[in-house]
């Protein structure tokens, strides 16, 4: 029976080509079949490839293709025994090209942005993936991106972008205090170790970054979204500070400094006896009096003297209702 024609348009076949040799450079020896089936093409595909890239190459000084300008084979095992052997390369021994290694790590990347709700589009990223796995120089390891404990949430929120309907859950707070969110959900992402939404909460009528592990109950809406990932003008970064913001330098337990993370303290400081000074932005001083309030061991406040009177105002305000 005769071999199909070939299915591959010009462009393709080109691509198809690029990827071909590099192949057959790393495998040094391998079958017209395996090839195939690497490629997912006819074996008749192969063959014509590879006849093809034979008279291939690049002319020389005289501008004239002498026997070491182009490419060859072993033809004696191409065509006695199916296998395909290059003897001879020209031009591209130096070009760059994606190793096993790097086509897996740029394929783990991928994997990870099909799973972003705003990335509706998965058919593309599948298709890209595969098409570095083709394209490697070696076959890619296999790798996912475990997603394990934010998973369930990621897809509730995916369907809430799918189907253009707000989300509502708990959120506790960085006090513990829990309230009922209604939002549109934009992006999900992760810092460092830990995972967050960025939505438009409607109480707020503002952007608004959520914690995942801080979320409960979480439930799909009738009501449709105000605000899609391509309506709203995210931030590069997940918190970003407002020229309003007081700048304070507190002196805490060690122990707690985690509890602060929210609040992307800087200038950490480690101090003997196990405290610890840093210096964190808060939008106004009745925030940062109930934020010291809830901190374990002893907290103190070092700077700015706006910040100290105020603490001690409240504590004095505080004392006295007891007192009373």
């Amino acid at each position: 029976m005769a071999e199909p024609r070939s299915s591959l348009h010009a462009t393709d076949k080109l691509a198809f080509l690029l990827s071909l040799v590099p192949y057959l450079m790393d495998h040094e020896r391998v079958s017209v079949a395996q090839a195939a089936d690497h490629f997912g093409v006819s074996v008749g595909e192969i063959r014509r490839a590879v006849e093809l890239i034979a008279v291939s190459g690049v002319p020389g000084e005289t501008s004239q293709y002498q026997h070491g300008d182009l490419f060859d084979i072993a033809w004696d095992d191409f065509e006695q025994n199916d296998v395909i052997v290059l003897t001879n390369l020209v031009a591209i021994d130096d070009s760059p090209r994606f190793s096993a290694r790097e086509a897996a790590a740029l394929i783990a990347g991928l994997q990870y942005l099909s799973s972003l709700p705003e990335n509706a589009d998965r058919t593309a990223i599948a298709t890209l993936m595969s098409k570095l796995a083709r394209g490697a120089s070696g076959e890619p390891s296999q790798v996912a991106v475990d997603q394990s404990e934010t998973s369930e949430l990621v897809a509730l929120v995916r369907r809430a972008v799918e189907n253009g309907v707000q989300l509502e859950f708990d959120y506790a707070g960085v006090r513990g205090r829990v309230e009922r969110r209604r939002v549109d959900p934009l992006r999900v992402e992760s810092a460092d170790a830990d995972w967050y939404l960025r939505a438009w909460d409607h109480a707020r009528e503002a952007l608004r970054t959520f914690r995942l592990d801080r979320i409960g109950a979480p439930a799909l809406t009738s009501e449709p979204i105000t605000y899609r990932a391509s309506d709203v003008a995210l931030p590069d970064t997940l918190f970003e500070g407002s020229p309003d913001d007081l700048l304070v330098t507190l002196e805490i337990d060690g122990a707690a400094a985690p509890l602060l993370s929210d609040y992307e303290p800087d200038e950490i400081q480690a101090l003997e006896g196990g405290r610890t000074r840093l210096r964190l932005r808060v939008n106004q001083v009745g925030s940062l009096a109930r934020l010291v309030s809830g901190l374990p061991g002893d907290p103190e406040v070092l700077a700015p003297d706006q910040a100290r009177s105020a603490i001690a105002d409240w504590a004095t305000h505080a004392l006295d209702g007891y007192r009373d």
